[in-house]
């Protein structure tokens, strides 16, 4: 299977972190790199430019800014991409050899928290294994979907929070999933500054009531994030 890339990077105010994740992105040779801002008031946006990607403006909301990046893109497949996390070398060979397999619609990659603290190894490893199960993914794991099929979804769901646990569950009742072993790696800046164990009740708690039907309007009131 010969296929494009494009990869899709949702930003609010990153500019100390973005840099170095749209450069390991381009060093892998995608068919672009958007990255999709939503109201930055920092340097994100010039940084952006200055290393390589595409820069426009979305409204404000990872979903909205996902949904109008894939409106710009034109690569075979969509890899949404949080701005601070790392792609691994192998990320599109392992892409492409997913999708090779005309019954595997999208998937996701595994994930490591790159901080120091011990119960992050763990998280990580519970987060990967629920997701196995599950075929779940979230967007700190790097969802990638076929353009076409993305399109016919509709793109994500407008909501302010778990857009990506909408999307995965609607993808999965499509077709097949792939569950990357190859591991990206995202920041645990956010473990670090809430505290890990709060934010583990938290993140647990955010999705159990998700599941048990608690709008996500009403969970993003709980659930501050700035990126």
């Amino acid at each position: 299977m010969s296929a494009s890339i494009s990869i899709i990077i949702p930003a609010l105010n990153e500019e100390k972190i973005i840099g170095p994740t749209i450069a390991d992105s381009i060093a892998l040779r995608p068919h672009e790199v958007i990255v999709v801002d939503g109201g930055s008031i920092d340097r994100t946006r010039e940084i952006s430019g200055q290393t390589g990607a595409t820069v426009i403006t979305g409204a404000p909301g990872r979903a909205r800014q996902m949904n109008r990046g894939a409106q710009q893109a034109s690569g075979d497949i969509l890899l949404f991409l949080h701005a601070d996390t790392r792609l691994p070398p192998a990320a599109f060979h392992d892409i492409v050899a997913a999708l090779a397999d005309p019954r595997c619609l999208g998937g996701r990659f595994d994930v490591d928290l790159d901080g120091d603290h011990w119960l992050l190894k763990l998280i990580g490893a519970m987060i990967n294994h629920r997701s196995r199960i599950t075929k779940v993914g979230t967007g700190d794991q790097a969802i990638f979907v076929r353009r076409e099929v993305f399109a016919r979804m509709g793109g994500f769901p407008d909501i302010p929070l778990m857009e990506d646990i909408a999307f995965c569950r609607a993808l999965k009742r499509l077709g097949g999933i792939a569950c990357l072993r190859s591991r990206v790696v995202t920041s645990a800046r956010r473990w670090e500054s809430e505290g890990v164990w709060r934010t583990v009740i938290k993140m647990w708690t955010l999705k159990l009531l998700y599941f048990a039907g608690v709008s996500p309007v009403t969970l993003k009131r709980f659930y501050a994030d700035g990126r």
